[in-house]
């Protein structure tokens, strides 16, 4: 075993104020507390926003596919989905091309939740949008370190 390093408080102080994985998990925080927030009256959260938009597609989408989507493994994604399947907003069912795979679709009850989510998250995203810089330049640069290959480590 190696003996504890002796770490300055600047060190603490460094990582508090250039640390980019404590901001983004920070900014990530307080974003979601506001759409959890604004969203409430949908009776959803905003992860569950998220999961319920990326089921509305033109054909059904497999666990996999939505996992990826969302940068989540499939355990928690399955987790997830429970309450939604119970409240009657999401149904699975085996893909009947390979039945090892399940398919994921919004029921009308689903959909009925995200048409009166959508005006509420077009709100509050507008106003969150007005109140940065470049928007767009965030977007892409998040984008970028959403996926695997795109920082060296």
């Amino acid at each position: 075993m190696h003996a504890p390093a002796d770490l300055a408080f600047e060190t603490t102080l460094l990582v508090r104020d250039t640390c980019l994985c404590l901001h983004t998990h920070r900014a990530a925080r307080a974003l979601a507390r506001r759409f959890d927030v604004a969203l409430k009256p949908a009776g959803i959260t905003s992860g569950q926003f998220s999961l319920l938009m990326s089921l509305n597609r033109p054909k059904p989408p497999n666990l996999g596919s939505v996992a990826a989507l969302l940068v989540t493994d499939r355990t928690t994604l399955t987790a997830n989905l429970k309450p939604l399947e119970r409240r009657g907003l999401v149904d699975t069912a085996p893909d009947l091309t390979d039945r090892r795979a399940r398919l994921l679709r919004l029921t009308p009850a689903g959909r009925a939740v995200l048409a009166e989510a959508v005006p509420i998250w077009r709100h509050l995203h507008a106003a969150i949008e007005t109140a940065l810089s470049d928007p767009n330049r965030l977007r892409s640069e998040l984008n970028l370190l959403s996926r695997s290959d795109g920082v060296a480590g």
